[in-house]
């Protein structure tokens, strides 16, 4: 009898970073600050995604570009932490993020650096290693920002190639690739409040979440700060689910997002469609996230953090008219 293997959680990330993250006690504009040596690692969304599925034991593989001295360093890190990779190599150097914890405020700044544009070869590079992968994956996320020039196709190019595959696709990015990956069948889309709104020009969540499941998405699970999490799914029109801890958490919220996305990867990539549970856990893994030092990686509290969420159900005025 054949060994039966577990599905992966399958990441996808064009625009990966080699991040820093410094800890400061209290941050003065314009001054200066003496800090320790920061946290180094490799970055970029889905990157943070595959870390946090592995180090919860879960099988998953990075697929990545990588180019310049900051690619080997991406390199070296996923290599170092034994998180199964495939990098494809550019030109053009792997960007740098920097985040500043302040201690005092409690407050994280974020400096992104832009992506470069990559090569048509490095896009049909990218998308070769996606088909070479595909066989034995639970589940495709498409995770970040995408560097300039990128083909406006990208995501709904992921998510047709999962499809095919049988596979379902989530994908993790703000603007208009939000919009295309909806149009694309997307199982699950992941955008923070801002980047909801910002995407659909629309101020009330219930209603940007709506359009994305008639725009053609299957699932959404919006990220709302001290609020917690909100769960829209196609299959229950009228409502969504929201989970909220009693009170919110202190520390360093970088990389929340990207462990709730692997919480849902992980979930779908085992069969879990439930959007009570979906929400659930990753409502956990996020707050999780936001007690570990960096992003990729979770406290252990996380079940601990699960129990202690309050889900309710809430009903709405759907596109067909008002609910009785």
């Amino acid at each position: 009898m054949a060994e039966e293997r577990e599905p992966v959680v399958l990441t996808v990330t064009a625009n990966p970073a080699l991040d820093l993250t410094y800890t400061v006690a209290g941050i003065d504009p314009g001054g200066s600050h003496r800090v320790d040596a920061p946290l180094v690692r490799a970055g970029g969304k889905g990157v943070n995604v595959s870390r946090v599925a592995h180090r919860q034991g879960f099988a998953t593989r990075a697929i990545a570009t990588a180019g310049g001295d900051t690619g080997g360093q991406l390199r070296a890190d996923l290599a170092a932490a034994g998180i199964p990779h495939t990098l494809v190599d550019v030109a053009a150097p792997t960007r740098r993020t920097i985040a500043l914890v302040d201690t005092v405020s409690g407050l994280t700044s974020i400096f992104n650096e832009r992506g470069p544009a990559l090569a048509p070869a490095d896009w049909q590079a990218l998308a070769a290693a996606v088909v070479d992968r595909l066989q034995g994956a639970g589940v495709l996320v498409g995770a970040g920002s995408l560097p300039d020039g990128a083909p406006a196709d990208f995501y709904p190019a992921l998510v047709t190639l999962a499809h095919g595959a049988g596979v379902p696709a989530i994908i993790d990015t703000s603007g208009p690739g939000i919009l295309a990956a909806a149009r694309a069948g997307a199982d699950l889309l992941k955008p923070n409040n801002h980047e909801l709104r910002d995407a659909m020009g629309e101020t009330d969540l219930v209603a940007a979440a709506g359009k994305l499941l008639a725009l053609g998405a299957r699932r959404v699970l919006v990220s709302v700060g001290a609020d917690g999490m909100l769960g829209f799914d196609a299959a229950r029109p009228g409502t969504y689910v929201q989970a909220k801890l009693p009170a919110p958490l202190a520390g360093n919220p970088t990389g929340a997002g990207d462990a709730a996305v692997s919480a849902a990867a992980v979930a779908l990539a085992h069969g879990e469609t439930d959007l009570v549970e979906l929400v659930r856990r990753a409502t956990a893994w996020s707050a999780a996230a936001v007690l570990a030092p960096g992003a990729g990686e979770i406290s252990d509290r996380h079940a601990e953090l699960a129990d202690q969420l309050t889900i309710t159900e809430h009903r709405f005025a759907d596109q067909q008219g008002p609910l009785p």
